[in-house]
């Protein structure tokens, strides 16, 4: 079933899956959905019931997008401490707090517990593998596998090593997460934010300043992008739209005639910063959005939507 392309490295069948939030109780329905075993451990009261909550409210979607033989949510054991959850893994996808020096010491927990052949993945949303694998016997084996919420089914994962990260590492996590159905990408280098945060901030600044300056309400952003490039982006990525945007010439192009103008819109886009007022100004525009419905409803049609939108996407095979 899922394996990695090196003829040495062992098959894939138990995933220990470190801290069970919003993102690692994803993660933990997304490896069930594709028949692997996971163990899962998180020190937080009530985690192991948050988890049980979170898959079972994630399965009916996994179902839609369809189940991997042998899938099951009994194939998931909950352990209340670290090393019990790791034992006998083959595959650690951890999603402990973005911080450095916590994530230092787990590593060095995580690391100390497993044979060196087992690679572990961290969720992290902007830290540096370079450091958090500083303190581990076996640092070649640590590699950023970055997901993109929800990761139950938003395909994405970026895969970046640090310093000490050995290219089997990285290769070997590529195929891994390729084999369960996503769709990996390997940064070539390290950077704060990775690749999608990074775009993702660079919208939310302009997104922000528009606001601050008073040209238009969080509800006027949602629905400008939401109903206006949100719709290609979700087909495919900024420089094949640019493309088809320049007709017959492509995107050379496009960029010959419109690239003075996209320069001007960059040198007049804004800096914020997230004041307590520019904070308030946001919280009460999301509120007015929110009302009369709840953050679970939003999130369900969401992913109803999305199921559509990646059966849909799977058919066509826009992607190339």
């Amino acid at each position: 079933m899922q394996h990695s392309s090196s003829a040495s490295a062992p098959q894939i069948r138990r995933v220990a899956v470190i801290g069970t939030g919003v993102i690692g109780a994803s993660w933990v329905a997304g490896f069930l959905a594709q028949g692997l075993d996971v163990a899962a451990t998180d020190p937080g009261a009530g985690a192991r019931e948050r988890l049980t909550e979170a898959v079972a409210r994630h399965w009916p979607g996994l179902e839609a997008l369809g189940l991997a033989p042998g899938a099951s949510p009994s194939r998931l054991t909950f352990f209340d401490q670290l090393e019990d959850a790791l034992e006998g893994a083959d595959f650690v996808q951890e999603n402990g707090p973005e911080r450095e020096d916590l994530k230092i010491e787990l590593f060095r927990r995580i690391d100390a517990a497993l044979p060196e052949h087992v690679i572990i993945a961290s969720s992290s949303s902007g830290l540096l593998m370079s450091r958090v694998q500083q303190a581990c016997r076996h640092p070649q084996r640590v590699v950023l596998g970055h997901p993109f919420n929800p990761p139950h089914m938003i395909p994405l994962v970026e895969v970046i090593g640090g310093q000490q990260t050995s290219p089997e590492t990285v290769q070997r996590a590529m195929d891994f997460y390729t084999a369960i159905g996503k769709k990996p990408i390997h940064p070539r280098k390290e950077v704060k934010g990775h690749i999608a945060n990074r775009l993702q901030a660079a919208l939310w600044r302009e997104a922000f300043h528009l606001v601050e300056q008073g040209v238009a309400t969080t509800e006027d952003i949602d629905t400008a992008i939401a109903y206006g490039p949100g719709l290609r982006w979700a087909l495919m990525g900024p420089f094949l739209n640019l493309h088809l945007s320049g007709g017959a010439g492509g995107i050379d192009h496009m960029l010959e005639h419109l690239g003075p103008p996209i320069e001007s819109w960059w040198a007049d886009l804004g800096t914020p910063t997230i004041s307590d007022a520019l904070r308030q100004q946001i919280a009460a525009g999301v509120a007015t959005q929110m009302e009369g419905r709840t953050s679970a409803e939003l999130g369900a049609q969401r992913d109803q939507l999305l199921v559509e939108l990646i059966t849909a996407k799977a058919r066509a095979r826009v992607i190339p």
